[in-house]
């Protein structure tokens, strides 16, 4: 694909393992996986589901630690390279001038999204069940919180890295209060980060007998990146087995001006639960795409996942081979 257009800011330091001799596949594990430990910090339980973006000489993330009272917590973090990361002990505080929504009782599965001049979070916030909360800041030390997105339940809120229709644009998987048996992805606008209207169905979970993997229920990713062949979104997807529910993760394009609208996604996974580390684990059998990072110059990729809700692991590819695979795989 010569003549692909990736949009962003060049990253020619990110992180970067070129794929193994014996390797045929799209994506390749970092041999050092898992690239964050459970007990990075005294207080961690686990570190998993969580989010990472270039930030002034280095990078700086939002990450998912759960603790040894087991209560969900976000906390910052930051890196010079990515791979050796400086999380803070303390969780993040967000400073919000209504106390009702910014009464903290949990979070989890944030994403990053950097737009126009300030670093958006979003993340699966609790009032009243879940829901997604959304925060920004621009130094990664103060995060002011706004409204909720969306009434409870939901879980995913990924944003685009630019407005779509002179609107924010998020994505998000509609749900109930547990763990839910089904969940379609949706699109939704907003003209100001308070009201979010406009909402389209995105895609469905797949047939049992066309894709299994992803034939439960499906949640978009890392944020989506912006190509000349429309969105790349990396999602998850879920297969009920006889022994629980399997997360991997697949690849899709949406289209890009009117992103709910698929034009192309990927029948086989990308990445599946193999390795010890994603399948043992507090909940086994799980790799959870949250984060990627991306050179557009190069076209490399690399995408932070969480491995068995315990550790983090990262994979890298080619965006060129992504899209390539999506389109001669695809089941739309």
């Amino acid at each position: 694909m010569t003549n692909l257009k990736i949009a962003g800011e060049a990253l020619p330091g990110m992180p970067w393992e070129d794929r193994p001799a014996d390797c045929n596949d799209v994506m390749w594990r970092y041999s050092k996986n898992p690239v964050i430990p459970r007990n990075i910090i005294p207080t961690s339980n686990s570190v998993f589901n969580s989010a990472v973006v270039p930030f002034k000489d280095g990078y700086a993330g939002v990450f998912r630690c759960d603790d040894t009272n087991r209560r969900m917590r976000l906390h910052v973090g930051f890196s010079k390279d990515a791979i050796n990361w400086n999380i803070k002990e303390t969780k993040i505080e967000f400073q919000c001038e209504d106390k009702e929504i910014g009464n903290f009782v949990y979070g989890y599965d944030p994403r990053v999204c950097f737009i126009e001049d300030r670093y958006y979070i979003t993340w699966c916030n609790g009032y009243h069940g879940p829901t997604i909360g959304v925060a920004y800041t621009f130094d990664f030390e103060t995060f002011h919180q706004l409204e909720n997105a969306y009434l409870p339940f939901n879980r995913n809120g990924v944003m685009f890295p630019k407005k779509i229709n002179g609107n924010y644009a998020m994505l998000s998987r509609p749900s109930d209060n547990g763990h839910t048996p089904f969940g379609d992805i949706f699109y939704s606008e907003s003209p100001d980060m308070c009201f979010w209207g406009k909402h389209r169905h995105v895609m469905s979970p797949a047939q049992f007998e066309v894709s299994a993997w992803q034939c439960t229920k499906i949640g978009a990713g890392p944020i989506p990146i912006e190509t000349s062949e429309g969105w790349l979104l990396i999602y998850h997807g879920v297969l009920a087995s006889c022994n629980g529910y399997v997360y991997s993760f697949g690849s899709a394009l949406l289209d890009l001006e009117n992103p709910w609208k698929v034009t192309h996604r990927s029948g086989p996974y990308i990445i599946s639960p193999q390795k010890d580390y994603e399948c043992i684990g507090d909940v086994p059998n799980v790799t959870f795409p949250c984060a990627a990072l991306h050179d557009p110059e190069t076209g490399r990729i690399a995408v932070y996942y969480g491995c068995a809700d315990t550790v983090t692991g990262l994979a890298f590819g080619y965006i060129n081979e992504i899209i390539d695979f999506t389109k001669k795989t695809s089941i739309v």
